[in-house]
């Protein structure tokens, strides 16, 4: 008796103490769950819950060009989603999706399995929901305590929200593989098309992809992406989502084949980062869904980077020699091009280098080189403003300047004069460039007395800094400025023949004012920038104001008509449509240039080795390099476009000038020399110009009086 008792004492002494130990279990864990349970994230922010989603870019023409990502993401709503692919992810992902309430039971056992087999946690048996709360609320790490959160978030979500909620949330967050995030990128980046237009076989094979988007990439593993899209049709066969007949017949369709698609654009594409992100800032620009509504048009710019290209590589080709022989490394050669509407200023299209992923210094808007000659219609201009006409008369003859205390003064315009001044001047003085300056035309040819007309045709150096002297280098300074040349100016004679720098640009830009009639447009490259939600954060209207006059404007582009017409720039008559434009190269041949505009479109090139001390060559003029390109670019930009001319403003009329004089040629064959101009027959000696009074017969047309 005494036995039993103490039998059933220890008997319940033993089951008081493992009472005791479950209760301190059960207490544990309580507070082990409601601690996880509080610092659980709030599944009431997926309310609210904002994806990241890609800016996207447009054109002109508001077609879709690029975006600014961190996960390229579109969201669709479950309506939009495929039938076949919602089934095709249930099937594959998850049989029991709207059997169960979060949890899979058949898949934690499976799980279970594998850790007691591996002795290590493992992914698979995760529903849905479970991987859709990892994805948005946790993080990828394979914890036990990571794993107990989510199946408690998992349970409230189930109970929080809808099946095809959780579906949608999940389709639209996934990743895909090749930067796209949710399934209508995805769509648009293995497919080409939006979602709602994906067939079977496609569903199929986006569902295959998120178990492993780098291994099952059809892009980059076909084999193994094709044996798993075809597990996915089966699954779903044998759930009797689709036929064995529809199985078959999916089964034959190709897994889609990655075309190489070049980057368009590239260097536009940085500005606008640029720009914008330091407005708007990184997280805002790359993940809040804006949409970017620029001035690119695509046809411009995909016809300028193949130009260029093409253009550029012939160059290297024909210097490839050059460099073996003069035993240097050889170095390709770069080139810039922008083009803008002259009616706003809109940038169309916009080159800054041979390849974006070699070089992100954009040659078009940040390269600061040597005009040339191309900066000499503005001397011309202020010079017209200043009272000379196309028809004064310049004296083309050699030059010899000395500095004299900083300034350069014109000592003499006979070239002996050197012999001279080398009798007086010390030899180490006479080479230093600093010290003495004899500016010489191109081909070292003077041609006597020359109206301004053809002085600028021809692109005559001595020509010019005559006329800056007549009117000061300030007065160009100031002209330069008022077009839009930014870029600090040189107070100095041989400003005249472009030895300050300024960008590609800027010039395009002013060249623009003589284009549009007189109106100074700002430069722009965005039109509209909208949220998520479409509302308009900001819209660009163009800013503008008048700065010439279109008299004057008509003058200036009738004399650089005459470049083309019968000077440097003659490749551009191959352009078959009235334009106007100057060339310009500059000392040792290190730049070459063409800066062209038509009625509707003006555009820039550049051409020449990021290293200034490499020439292109002497006879590599903006002539004979830059400007055929211009003429190939515009005749591709313009083709389809009406064939428009210059419009000639009110109180402007034409007549013919003696060349060799300046006068007006009104005399007895006045009739004659009238039809003949008509005709396009007038002889050499006579040139058509621009005044306000045809019939003064005999004006001596330096006068400013008659325009």
């Amino acid at each position: 008796m005494i036995r039993q008792n103490k039998l059933k004492n220890k008997f319940f002494s033993k089951s008081f103490t493992l009472i005791i130990i479950v209760m301190l279990i059960i207490i544990l864990a309580s507070k082990i769950v409601i601690n996880f349970i509080n610092n659980l994230p709030s599944i009431q922010q997926l309310n609210n819950y904002i994806p990241n989603l890609s800016t996207k870019i447009y054109d002109k023409n508001d077609n879709l060009i690029s975006e600014f990502f961190t996960e390229r993401r579109i969201l669709v709503s479950i309506n939009e989603i495929p039938i076949n692919l919602q089934n095709a992810f249930i099937s594959v992902e998850d049989n029991d999706f709207f059997k169960h309430w979060g949890i899979s039971i058949k898949g934690i056992i499976r799980a279970t399995l594998r850790i007691l087999l591996n002795g290590k946690i493992e992914g698979g048996g995760s529903t849905i929901t479970q991987q859709l709360a990892k994805t948005i609320f946790l993080t990828r790490e394979k914890t036990f305590p990571r794993k107990i959160k989510e199946i408690l978030l998992t349970i409230q979500l189930e109970k929080k929200y809808s099946k095809y909620e959780i579906l949608q949330f999940y389709i639209n967050q996934i990743y895909f593989g090749s930067g796209a995030y949710g399934a209508q990128t995805a769509s648009l980046v293995y497919f080409n098309k939006d979602i709602a237009n994906l067939n079977l076989a496609e569903c199929a094979m986006l569902a295959a992809i998120p178990k492993s988007p780098n291994y099952y990439n059809p892009f980059r593993n076909s084999k193994k992406a094709l044996i798993r899209r075809n597990f996915v049709l089966s699954r779903m066969r044998k759930l009797g989502y689709i036929t064995k007949e529809q199985e078959k017949e999916a089964f034959e369709v190709p897994l889609p084949i990655k075309e190489k698609i070049e980057n368009v654009g590239d260097y536009f594409l940085e500005l606008l980062r640029v720009i914008l992100e330091s407005k708007y800032g990184t997280n805002i620009l790359f993940n809040a869904g804006l949409s970017i509504y620029t001035t690119l048009d695509m046809r411009a710019q995909v016809a300028a980077e193949k130009i260029i290209e093409v253009a550029l590589t012939k160059f290297d080709e024909s210097k490839f020699k050059t460099f073996n022989r003069a035993k240097q490394k050889f170095v390709k050669v770069q080139g810039a091009l922008i083009a803008i509407d002259p009616k706003n200023g809109a940038i169309r299209a916009m080159v800054g280098g041979r390849s974006f992923r070699e070089s992100q210094f954009n040659r078009a808007v940040q390269a600061k080189r040597q005009p040339g000659s191309s900066f000499k219609p503005f001397v011309y201009l202020a010079a017209i403003e200043d009272g000379l006409t196309p028809a004064t008369i310049f004296n083309d003859e050699p030059m010899v300047f000395i500095n004299e205390g900083g300034s350069w003064k014109l000592i003499s315009r006979d070239i002996t004069t050197i012999e001279t001044i080398a009798e007086i001047m010390p030899e180490k003085d006479l080479i230093n460039t600093n010290k003495v300056w004899v500016p010489v035309n191109y081909g070292k040819k003077y041609r006597g007395h020359v109206t301004l007309r053809t002085a600028i045709a021809l692109s005559i150096n001595i020509c010019a800094i005559e006329a800056i002297m007549r009117v000061t280098p300030i007065k160009v300074i100031q002209i330069a400025k008022n077009l839009g040349i930014t870029t600090p100016l040189i107070n100095s004679f041989s400003l005249a023949l472009g030895s300050s720098d300024v960008t590609l640009q800027e010039m395009v830009s002013a060249f623009s004012v003589f284009a549009s009639d007189g109106i100074k447009f700002t430069p722009y490259i965005i039109t509209k920038i909208t949220d998520r939600y479409g509302k308009i954060l900001e819209q660009n209207i163009p800013h503008h104001e008048e700065v010439l006059s279109p008299q004057t404007c008509f003058i200036i582009t009738n004399m650089l008509k005459a470049v083309i017409e019968k000077g440097s720039g003659w490749q551009a008559k191959n352009l078959g449509r009235p334009c106007a434009g100057k060339t310009g190269t500059t000392n040792n041949s290190s730049d070459a240039w063409f800066i062209g505009y038509t009625p509707q479109l003006v555009a820039g090139v550049w051409i020449g080795y990021d290293d200034r001390s490499i020439s292109l060559g002497s006879r590599s003029t903006g002539g004979v390099i830059a400007c055929p390109v211009w003429t190939q670019f515009m005749k591709e930009v313009l083709d389809g476009e009406p064939i428009l001319d210059f419009i000639q403003p009110e109180n402007i009329e034409l007549a013919l000038i003696n060349s060799n004089t300046g006068l007006l040629a009104l005399n007895k064959t006045s009739d004659i020399l009238l039809e003949a101009f008509k005709e396009g027959t007038v002889p050499k000696q006579y040139h058509d110009q621009t005044i306000s009074d045809y019939k003064r017969q005999n004006l001596n047309l330096e006068k400013k009086e008659g325009f």
